[in-house]
């Protein structure tokens, strides 16, 4: 227990020495004035506890004293015990009370009464003093934590905030990844359409072509009819060119990937680039000379940037500049797959195209151009190529600012060892058939087995139909008694690649000819080199590919 400080006044030393006397047993610090000067001089100095006051002082008594004490505000609640060697009336005590003191003591004091009193406020002004303590202790702890709560509010709020922000981005990201899927799946709906659509569209074809050619060599020497006729053959063909871009939109062209040095492509293709967007418009070029090599089919890739020419072209009415850049970048398309890419950039400072036209720029037949001038298939044909070669397409546009139109292909070397290898054909010297042939035509489509047969019979041969490649089995259930098999491959039931494979199980040199108006051969379906036609085909055709087939056999016999 810590000794608290307790002042004794009074202007005789032997009432002081007296009071000494009596409180030694209380182990407190007692300190004496003989006068109210050396009083206040201490409690300026010193933290006091209790004081003890003699009423009875010759300068100045202790009721004014204790009024002029009260006056501080350090001791304004410090008890005040009064020492009267008198006896006072009540009106004395009273007014002692009133100016702060707390008790009296009369004399003679009674050491133990006086001992109690003092040791009751000591005890209380340690108290409280330990209460103020306390309290200051409390307000800090309470201040600490409250700090602590406002630095964990903060905390929480800047938390809350950087949530907020993660859920509007991932929100975003999952919209535009919606977006994408559905632009996906709308394109690959379309597509598949598309591709059903020109199948369908070249089995027609293949029934008019054929029956226009030979109508053409059976027509009278007319030169009007001649004329008719040549140009509704002409309209056919610029039909099968049609359906060639649509298959290239849906997916099902035939494409010869290898390694393409792109700059020497564009530099083989420069000059016909300069002849399609005319002399009003400068092309630029950035391709870096140490570009990697590609993964794609040349041709096709010539052909895409024709179509991307032309578009810009288009936009540029009043001319201006065409840019195309190429760089291999790691930043690319989150639908793409793992290895190296090379982006291509076509670029353009026309009039560009706004959001809604910009997402249904790759759609067949969508075109913005006017009556005459488009088809709406140029898009639509390097969509599909970038995305048969393994690649994407990006169309960025801004309206009065212009258009770019970016394409991710392969890497060559990254993708070799994934490319399926694609045995060069064996050449073989060809002998023209001479003799009337057997021929078996399996087609589900009557026109086009129509078709087919009319070419057949008039280079001399006899052809027999079947509808199904069940019929055909029919057929050559009692042997192979023909001489060659033409057929279709997309079939209900038995596919034609399905009935090839079966034919050459059982007759082993039996010629097939497979074709299809798809022009889609990427899976080899286990026929190796077998000879394989694109619908619609001529009749010259018809006739190279037979000659190719037979030559063989004809060799032999």
């Amino acid at each position: 227990m810590n000794p608290v400080n307790i002042l004794l006044v009074d202007d005789q030393p032997a009432k002081l020495l007296s009071y000494e006397v009596i409180l030694e047993e209380l182990e407190e610090n007692l300190i004496k004035a003989q006068s109210a000067r050396e009083a206040f001089e201490h409690l300026l100095r010193t933290e006091i506890a209790v004081i003890l006051v003699d009423v009875c002082m010759p300068e100045q008594d202790g009721f004014e004293l204790v009024s002029m004490i009260r006056q501080h505000p350090r001791y304004q609640n410090t008890p005040i015990i009064f020492v009267s060697a008198v006896m006072l009336a009540e009106p004395d005590r009273l007014r002692g009370y009133a100016v702060g003191a707390v008790d009296y003591v009369s004399v003679p004091i009674v050491p133990e009464v006086l001992r109690a009193k003092v040791r009751v406020f000591a005890d209380l002004y340690r108290k409280t003093r330990e209460l103020e303590r306390l309290n200051a202790d409390l307000e800090a702890r309470v201040r600490q934590r409250t700090a602590e709560l406002e630095a964990s509010a903060d905390q929480l709020r800047q938390l809350n905030e950087e949530l907020e922000h993660r859920i509007d981005q991932r929100t975003r990201e999952r919209e535009e990844a919606l977006a994408q899927l559905f632009e996906a799946q709308k394109l690959d709906t379309i597509g598949h359409l598309t591709g059903g659509v020109a199948h369908d569209f070249n089995n027609l074809l293949m029934a008019v072509l054929g029956s226009l050619n030979l109508l053409k060599k059976r027509l009278p020497a007319d030169e009007r009819s001649e004329r008719l006729v040549t140009n509704a053959i002409q309209a056919a063909e610029r039909g099968t060119a049609l359906t060639q871009r649509l298959l290239a939109f849906a997916r099902r062209q035939e494409l010869k990937p290898q390694a393409v040095d792109f700059l020497r492509l564009f530099e083989n293709v420069e000059d016909l680039l300069a002849k399609a967007v005319g002399p009003r418009i400068e092309i630029r070029k950035s391709i870096p000379v140490d570009l990697a090599p590609l993964l794609v089919d040349s041709n096709q890739l010539e052909l895409a940037l024709l179509n991307l020419f032309v578009n810009a072209r288009d936009a540029l009415e009043s001319g201006g500049a065409v840019t195309v850049a190429a760089a291999a970048e790691e930043s690319r398309p989150a639908a793409l797959a793992g290895g190296d890419y090379i982006r291509i950039s076509v670029s353009d400072d026309g009039e560009g195209m706004d959001e809604a036209t910009v997402s249904r720029a790759a759609e067949p037949f969508f075109t913005t151009k006017g009556v005459g001038k488009g088809t709406g298939l140029g898009l639509s044909m390097v969509h599909g190529l970038a995305a048969q070669s393994g690649g994407s397409i990006q169309i960025a546009s801004t309206r009065g600012k212009g258009t770019t139109v970016s394409l991710w292909l392969p890497v060559a070397e990254t993708f070799v060892k994934t490319q399926p290898v694609v045995e060069p054909p064996v050449t073989e010297p060809l002998t023209p058939v001479s003799r009337p042939l057997a021929i078996l035509v399996v087609d589900d489509d009557a026109l086009v087995r129509t078709g087919t047969v009319a070419m057949l019979e008039d280079l001399g041969h006899l052809p027999r139909e079947a509808s199904s490649a069940s019929q055909a089995l029919e057929f050559l259930a009692d042997g192979p008694n023909c001489d060659l098999v033409i057929t279709d491959h997309a079939m209900p039931g038995m596919t034609g690649a399905e009935l090839a494979r079966h034919l050459r199980s059982v007759f082993p040199g039996l010629p097939i000819i497979l074709a299809s108006g798809y022009a889609e051969f990427s899976e080899d379906h286990g026929l190796g080199r077998m000879l394989r036609m694109k619908k619609p085909f001529t009749q010259e055709q018809l006739r190279a590919a037979m000659d190719q087939a037979l030559s063989g056999k004809v060799a032999a016999a």
